[in-house]
């Protein structure tokens, strides 16, 4: 398995389930600009962030975190 680092993981599952930043960010709690800096890899969410995007797609840390690429 490849390592990708979080902005290629979110980009990766953003296409794979046809979400624009915006929906995602609504659907976390956050605002779309939060996203977008995210993407450009000049930032990473927070633990309390990283939870509630595993909670809101019931989908494992481990998945956001690159330690398995499955979700």
């Amino acid at each position: 398995m490849q390592v990708m680092e979080f902005k290629e993981i979110l980009k990766y599952f953003l296409k794979e389930n046809d979400l624009t930043q915006t929906r995602f960010a609504d659907i976390i709690g956050v605002k779309q600009s939060q996203v977008s800096e995210w993407i450009k890899g000049k930032a990473k969410p927070g633990y309390d962030i990283l939870r509630q995007m595993s909670k809101a797609f019931s989908i494992p840390a481990d998945f956001w975190l690159g330690i398995t690429d499955e979700y």
